[in-house]
Parts: C-alpha cells; sequence; structure tokens
C-alpha cells in the first residue's frame, strides 16, 4: 500500500496537513484575541473545528485516491 502513494502525493497531503493546522491555529486565536461573548466563542470554535475536520479528512483521502472535495 505504501508504495503505491507517490513522493509527490504525499508530500502534497503533508503539506495540506500543516495548512489546515496552521488556519485552524489562526482561526483559534482570531477568535480569542477578539474576546467575542461565550455562547457565540465557542459556537464559533466548534464551527472552525468541524470545518478542520472536513479539510483535514479530505486531504488523508487524497492519499487514497478518493477525495470527497476537489479543489480545482
Amino acid at each position: 500500500m505504501l508504495a503505491a502513494i507517490s513522493a509527490n502525493v504525499l508530500l502534497w497531503a503533508f503539506l495540506w496537513v500543516i495548512i489546515g493546522g496552521m488556519i485552524f491555529w489562526l482561526a483559534n486565536w482570531l477568535i480569542g484575541y477578539i474576546g467575542i461573548g461565550e455562547p457565540v466563542n465557542k459556537i464559533l470554535r466548534v464551527i472552525v473545528a468541524i470545518l478542520l475536520f472536513v479539510f483535514l479528512v479530505n486531504a488523508l483521502l487524497t492519499l487514497v485516491g478518493k477525495p470527497f472535495i476537489t479543489f480545482g
């Protein structure tokens, strides 16, 4: 299975995971920095976490060749 994955695809998947993590960290920091009230703060953090989860699952499914969201 591992030999079927090219190094180029593995590198792009790794970069997508790093970029997704950085976007998540930046969005989390921004929500905390703005200082939004507690009910909205929690809702925004959950939405950001769900979006990151979908983004990362799609990036990892790209390794298998079956992404459910295609970009471009």
